[in-house]
């Protein structure tokens, strides 16, 4: 790219060449899944798009300096003109609201002149009086299925404490797994741990629940924005393999909950 590259000409010790040799067999051997796959541009893109997105729409809108209106809508025009989304257009915008899988944000027309508004659809920890919540408030509205993804570094203290908000407005519920007909959000595709609730019993005792425009559920909990264990049903071990889970606590509880049982399990918070 207009400079010149010199070549320099060394020699290695015979120790260094074997192992040079070695680390290329295995290479050789390892074929192309032994080399990092390199996604397509457009797709890395979406998907730091779709993380600002998600930062700007849930939780950093106040910090920004985007004028948020009650039901969760900034303008996009404004949004593009911060310096973190000055490389994308309203046609990414566009795209990656199209081809987001868990519908995590929707776009619609502004006033006359003043160009399309973006939200988010949940997930926010700032307040959004009008999200466009639908209340469910009768057992026959829940979802026959309510259940809440986890890890197992998360296990040990929602057995004792309880599902938290943990600094959102809600706790989120998916009306089943992922990949059951219909459920397409509400939980991570790589949680361990599945919690199944008691809907109705915790909506007997005046614990609200809404269905998002993405049909997620969501419940602020109790006042003190939990979802106390007295509302499990049941609890599921998702990986490796499915199987049920005591919700007593017990010392397998406790092994499996070791963060040394999944490192990817401690890089991930609680959904």
């Amino acid at each position: 790219m207009g400079r010149s590259l010199t070549v320099s000409t060394f020699h290695c010790s015979p120790q260094v060449l074997a192992m040079n040799a070695s680390r290329g067999r295995r290479q050789e051997a390892a074929g192309p899944k032994g080399r990092r796959a390199h996604r397509p541009r457009e797709q890395d893109r979406d998907v730091q798009l779709s993380k600002a997105l998600s930062y700007a729409l849930r939780h950093g809108a106040l910090k920004l300096g985007l004028p948020m209106g009650p039901d969760g809508f900034v303008p996009l025009d404004t949004l593009l003109q911060l310096p973190q989304f000055c490389s994308f257009s309203v046609e990414d915008v566009q795209r990656v609201v199209d081809t987001n899988g868990k519908q995590r944000f929707a776009l619609q027309p502004g006033e006359p002149g003043a160009g399309p508004l973006i939200r988010a659809n949940q997930g926010h920890s700032l307040k959004v009086p009008e999200l466009e919540l639908i209340p469910l408030e009768t057992p026959q509205a829940l979802p026959l299925v309510l259940v809440h993804g986890t890890f197992w570094q998360h296990w040990p203290s929602i057995l004792l404490k309880g599902l938290s908000c943990r600094g959102r407005t809600h706790i989120h519920l998916a009306a089943g797994l992922l990949g059951d007909p219909g459920v397409i959000s509400g939980m991570r595709p790589n949680c361990e741990v599945a919690v199944f609730i008691n809907g109705p019993l915790a909506l007997a005792d005046g614990i609200p629940f809404f269905r998002s425009a993405n049909g997620v559920i969501l419940t602020p909990g109790n006042a003190d924005g939990v979802l106390p264990p007295k509302y499990f049903k049941e609890a599921l071990q998702l990986r490796p393999t499915r199987k049920p889970l005591s919700l007593a606590g017990n010392e397998e509880t406790e092994c499996q909950s070791d963060p040394k049982h999944s490192s990817r399990g401690r890089r991930m918070t609680q959904q």
